[in-house]
């Protein structure tokens, strides 16, 4: 591995400090899942900025008038061992539990997934259908990033460079509301080859408001805004879920590569939605 500069900051202060100091030559690491990687292939960061001694950051905390906040250095595991989540919102929890390994799922953290703005990351996924905030923390003092402006291109997020992500926040959870994720993979353990989650706020068998993500089809994981107004205000009869499935291969744009071909990617996509969906429904 090549040399780097190794940052340990006591606190989210000093974290901000160095960040605003070094700006893009530093890179952040809580976890390190990714970033350990890419180091090993790609280009070395000049400046490592470790998250481990920075205390007050591994929390999950759910509040039925708040919602869910999860802090930078909460696991993905961490997500697993909260009854709350599996309950309220269930896409991210079976993002959680299906995602890469134990050894992984223990190490890796769940604002990491966002932050490395890859269209595969299931966590991602699952918080794109679910909405919600980033709060990042900056010298110009805190600011919240709504989930639909945070992915800006392929690797790329609205995080500043004098930014650190403190938090993620998830909505509280509206009556009637429920959620689904699914994803395709070569091997159980493989990045996705597609992904796609829903949250639907259903009245009986109606759907008043949806949110679909789908991941693997765009160069940022994707909404599906289309087809969402094909669900909204209407029954979820068999003919709507065949319309809203051939609405999907249109509002998306894969590519070829190792894990899948583009043109599979576009056949199964609707098929794997209208799954969520009925999953979701608890139709299937």
């Amino acid at each position: 591995m090549p040399d780097f500069d190794l940052l340990l900051p006591q606190s989210v202060a000093e974290a901000v400090e160095l960040l605003s100091t070094h700006r893009d030559r530093i890179t952040v690491m809580a976890g390190g899942t990714d970033v350990m990687v890419a180091m090993k292939f790609a280009q070395s960061p000049a400046q490592l900025m470790s998250l481990e001694n920075v205390p007050g950051l591994a929390y999950v905390l759910f509040d039925p008038e708040k919602g869910l906040r999860i802090g930078a250095k909460a696991t993905v595991a961490d997500l697993l061992a909260q009854a709350e989540v599996k309950r309220h919102y269930r896409a991210l929890w079976h993002a959680a539990q299906t995602f890469a390994t134990g050894q992984v799922r223990n190490t890796a953290t769940v604002l990491g997934n966002l932050l490395r703005a890859s269209p595969a990351g299931d966590c991602s996924c699952a918080i794109y259908a679910i909405g919600g905030v980033v709060v990042l923390q900056g010298s110009s003092g805190r600011r919240e990033v709504g989930i639909d402006d945070f992915w800006l291109s392929y690797g790329v997020t609205a995080r500043r460079p004098d930014e650190l992500a403190v938090e993620l926040i998830l909505p509280p959870p509206a009556a009637g509301s429920r959620s689904a994720f699914k994803r395709m993979t070569r091997v159980s353990e493989d990045l996705a080859k597609l992904n796609v989650a829903v949250r639907l706020e259903m009245s009986g068998n109606t759907c008043i408001d949806a949110r679909l993500a789908m991941g693997c089809v765009a160069p940022t994981p994707l909404r599906l805004t289309r087809t969402e107004a094909l669900l909204k205000g209407r029954e979820l009869t068999a003919e709507v879920l065949q319309r809203v499935a051939a609405s999907v291969p249109g509002e998306i744009s894969p590519i070829d590569d190792k894990r899948s071909t583009a043109e599979y990617r576009k056949q199964v996509s609707g098929v794997l939605l209208r799954r969520a969906i009925q999953e979701a429904c608890g139709a299937a």
